[in-house]
């Protein structure tokens, strides 16, 4: 819905207005902090560009941090100065916990893998309120023995996880809830409660604890900020650029104080650290008995240490803790953020703090009341609200200077010359993207596996996030077209390991979603993307169709092992590799720009001629798809199969269609159009420009234009292919022998059970369809793409077969499934579809189907939804990233407008 005709109705959408931008205060303080921060490429000053092993988990408690923080149901400010976590002791643990613990990517079976259990399970988008559960067991937790066993198996084996080792037999474990409440921009309320599940009781240290991240270490800025002792409960926080802010603990803590500083003797082998007291003082002490490691007045780092000797079976424990602007407030805060000081003799706690903690939760109530219709089963508004709790807990600050961090710090060593060479003749790690300095709150894709930006996963993530915070949604994909992140080439920035690399032009497609949704009235939002875009469009044409063939090529385009070889390195040498998927997406990328091109020029008539160039683009490429060069007949569709390929040409000219059916040959579905009936009598040079093109070449205008009257007047539809060729695809993509499963789309046919095997560049080489996690080691093994189903692509598909069917006779009837002698209507098998992929996160008499491997059933476990990064084939169980709120929330989109059909959809203005 528009800015101008939201919902202001319920507290958190007055929040949302008073705060559309990501610098109001609303917005100042939110569950920022990374939950890993270690192992990642930022953090990475090494020779060899092995970020996993250069600050591995071992010494993340023990090493100062350059680029961010990480913790436990983590809170801080946007610019990431001040940090609030929690951590805690069973009794048994070799070191206190205060983040979590996975695999690296080489450690892991199947790559890296997070080995703990937790959920976000609420948030507001203003942050004003937010929880998150953790599990914790109460036996040792089994640091080495889940090593041990992960380096034993194989990638053909499981992937082993904490639920197997038995610590959580019995129900022994805690469950550990943090609830974060604003009272007011400035004055955050913090609950942490602890419930044993286990039939006996146990002891527990519960530390919640605040620091600031380390700025001053490393030469570029020693102002150094403090926390001191202020009473027995109370301690205040003075920073130069936040204000000063103080801290009340509710009860009777000890206060313990350390500093943010790496533990160079532990870590290094060095005689003498630079400060006394290091990070790692509150493990030192606590678990290992050190009372040398803490000061009980002052340092950067503050805990508050709460110590229960026995919580018994069943019981709660709950501890609470206030964080209030105070004081001195600093020009450089945030405008409108200036400290709102307590009324004199307010106390912390009592009454106030809990009206602020139930306030706040009604009011979370009340928003998704009005955001999730009431006609969604409790069990569907569940799973949204999961979903949008996942996406916002999701959002993280990323901090990251490339050419900083490739020069090093004034105070470090010198990095090593192969930082910007590079090894084995391969150029250093982003050395082409100097330019790229963020410092921004961005959408992650998962809060472990993938604490960095990815910018195909960022664009599907922005359309459920229009549902509940439209302007964070498009402040985010404006991001990725800022100077400071989008290439002066006009790339858009992969992720951090490589932002070299090609992601799936997705953008274009997200922005129109997210205008769209939010009610089709920004157009300053839609004019500032487009324009970026043409950059981003140009550096396509320009660098992945070289020869000017329309056949675009793009390496793995984020599907991974999808083929039958690495699509960016092994094409053989001479070869050239044409791809059906990067046309497609560039067919896609082009009708996106084409439907915003019109859309703007309903209102600035230059647009008009943008409009015409996407047309005449678009068509080119469908042309394309046809045959591979004016003078050679020959074509990525293969009328035997009625499949697309991708086609390897040889150095002779000679062209051979690597013929493995996968979503690779079902992309070409997606790139469909609709131009609403109003661009007829309001845009009469794009109207002239289709009518030449009908006289012109009416064959091909006949395959892949169609128009239709309505009661406004005529709709054109654009298609990449014909409508014949559309219908053979369906017919395999409705097979169950094939692409159809019982939980959405596979992404290589389920017909390759059996081995298949071809001769590509004079060596042989095989796929075969693998449902589940990777068998082999392809980009690490940590994804697959030769089975599983994969939310964003279903997503894509059913959305452009929603398109087909509104541009389809109504009597049209397609056999579905394949092969079942039933016919249905193209509209009822896109709900059908939409179906199966929700069903994933449905409760049934089994649990979830969706859920991943290692989670039981039963009461403590059912309540929580698995978002996963892709699910298994055949039986839809989640694999890979287990918290890939990130397009896997795109289930919120389906719940939120399948049960709203008033909600604007693709055609605002229809």
């Amino acid at each position: 819905m528009s800015s101008t005709s939201r919902p202001t109705a319920t507290a958190e959408h007055r929040r949302l207005a008073q705060a559309p931008k990501d610098s109001d205060p609303w917005r100042l303080w939110g569950p920022y902090m990374a939950s890993r921060q270690w192992g990642t490429v930022r953090e990475d000053y090494s020779a060899d560009g092995n970020a996993w092993a250069y600050l591995p988990f071992d010494q993340a408690h023990q090493r100062a941090y350059r680029w961010g923080e990480d913790g436990l149901a983590g809170l801080c400010d946007r610019f990431g100065f001040f940090n609030v976590s929690l951590a805690m002791w069973n009794g048994k643990d070799d070191r206190l916990k205060e983040r979590l613990f996975g695999l690296t990517n080489n450690e892991g079976n199947h790559g890296e893998d997070v080995k703990e259990v937790w959920w976000p399970t609420d948030a507001t988008p203003t942050h004003s309120w937010a929880s998150w559960l953790y599990r914790y067991p109460q036996a040792k937790f089994p640091y080495n023995h889940l090593r041990a066993e992960a380096a034993q198996r194989s990638r053909t084996d499981d992937e082993y996880e904490l639920i197997d080792t038995g610590v959580f037999a019995e129900n022994r474990f805690f469950d550990v809830e943090v609830k974060h409440a604003k009272a007011n921009p400035t004055d955050l309320c913090l609950e942490y409660t602890v419930t044993n599940h286990g039939p006996d009781a146990a002891p527990l240290d519960l530390v919640p604890q605040a620091w600031y991240r380390n700025t001053w270490s490393w030469g570029r800025d020693d102002r150094e900020p403090s926390i001191s002792l202020v009473d027995a409960n109370t301690v205040r926080a003075e920073h130069g650029w936040l204000g000063d802010y103080e801290l009340h603990a509710d009860g009777s803590p000890r206060i313990i104080f350390c500093d943010n500083e790496t533990n160079e003797g532990a870590v290094f082998g060095h005689e003498f650290n630079r400060r006394e007291l290091t990070k790692d003082g509150f493990d030192a002490r606590i678990v290992h008995g050190d009372s040398e490691a803490i000061r009980l007045d002052y340092g950067t780092k503050v805990g508050f240490w709460y110590h229960f000797d026995d919580i018994g079976p069943g019981e709660s424990v709950t501890v609470r803790l206030r964080m209030r602007g105070v004081g001195r407030s600093t020009a450089h805060q945030p405008k409108g953020t200036a400290h709102q000081e307590p009324p004199p003799g307010d106390p912390a706690f009592g009454e106030g703090f809990d009206i602020v903690m139930r306030t706040r939760r009604d009011e979370a109530d009340e928003f998704y009341d009005a955001v999730i219709p009431t006609s969604a089963s409790p069990d569907d508004r569940h799973i949204a609200r999961r979903a949008f709790a996942g996406l916002l807990w999701g959002k993280q600050l990323y901090r990251y200077y490339v050419d900083e961090w490739l020069a090093g710090d004034p105070a470090g060593e010198a990095p090593p010359l192969s930082r910007v060479t590079g090894l084995d003749g391969r150029p250093g790690r982003n050395v082409g993207w100097r330019h790229l300095a963020l410092a921004d709150v961005i959408s992650m894709p998962d809060e472990w596996e993938y604490p960095w930006f990815a910018a195909w996963d960022l664009a599907f993530h922005t359309v459920p996030l229009a549902h509940i915070d439209p302007e964070f949604a498009k402040h985010q994909l404006v991001l990725m077209c800022r100077e400071w992140a989008q290439h002066p080439n006009g790339q858009l920035p992969a992720y951090e390991w490589a932002f070299e690399d090609v992601n799936p032009p997705v953008h274009a497609w997200a922005c129109w979603q997210v205008y769209a949704i939010d009610g089709g009235q920004d157009q300053s939002f839609l004019i500032q993307v487009f324009n970026k875009l043409l950059l981003n469009f140009s550096w396509w044409v320009n660098r992945k169709d070289a020869d000017g063939t329309y056949l675009f090529e793009g390496g793995f385009l984020g599907m991974d092992n999808i083929t039958l070889f690495d699509r960016s390195t092994d094409v053989p040498p001479g070869y050239k590799l044409e791809q059906s998927d990067a046309t497609s997406w560039m067919a896609f990328f082009s009708q996106s720009m084409l439907r915003m091109a019109l859309e703007l020029a309903r209102r600035e008539r230059g647009y008009d001629n943008a409009a015409t160039t996407f047309l005449q683009y678009f068509i080119n490429l469908a042309r394309a798809m046809d045959r591979m060069s004016p003078d050679v007949v020959s074509s990525l569709w293969n009328e035997e199969d009625g499949f697309f390929y991708d086609a390897l040409s040889d150095p002779a000219g000679h062209i051979t269609q690597l013929r493995v059916r996968s979503m690779v040959g079902l992309l070409p579905l997606m790139a469909v159009l609709i131009a609403p009936s109003w661009v007829q009598h309001e845009l009469p040079d794009f109207v002239r420009e289709v009518e030449w093109m009908m006289e012109r070449e009416p064959a091909m205008m006949k395959a892949i234009a169609q128009a239709e009257h309505d009661s406004g007047g005529e709709k054109l539809t654009l298609s990449l292919i014909s409508k014949r060729r559309r219908d053979l695809l369906l017919k395999r993509l409705f097979d169950e022998e094939e692409f159809l499963s019982e939980y959405g789309i596979r992404s290589l046919s389920a017909a390759y059970r059996e081995e298949y095997t071809a001769q590509i560049g004079g060596r042989e080489m095989s796929i075969h369809y693998t449902p589940g996690e990777s068998d082999i080691d392809l980009f690490g093994g940590n994804s697959n793409w030769r089975g599983p189903v994969w939310f964003p692509v279903n997503f894509l598909v059913v959305d452009a077969l929603r398109l087909y069917a509104a541009s389809t006779p109504g009597d049209t009837e397609y056999e579905y499934p394949t092969n079942s002698g039933r016919f249905m209507k193209l509209s009822d098998i896109v709900l059908d579809l939409e179906d199966r992929l929700t069903n994933l996160f449905r409760l049934g008499p089994n649990g979830r189907p969706g859920d991943q491997r290692e989670y039981p059933e039963g009461p403590l476990w059912d309540e929580h939804v698995t978002f996963s990064e892709y699910f298994h084939g055949d039986t839809g169980v989640g694999l890979g990233a287990a918290h890939q709120t990130g397009w896997t929330a795109l289930v919120a989109h389906y719940i939120c407008s399948d049960h709203a059909p008033a909600l604007p959809g693709l055609l605002p203005g229809e």
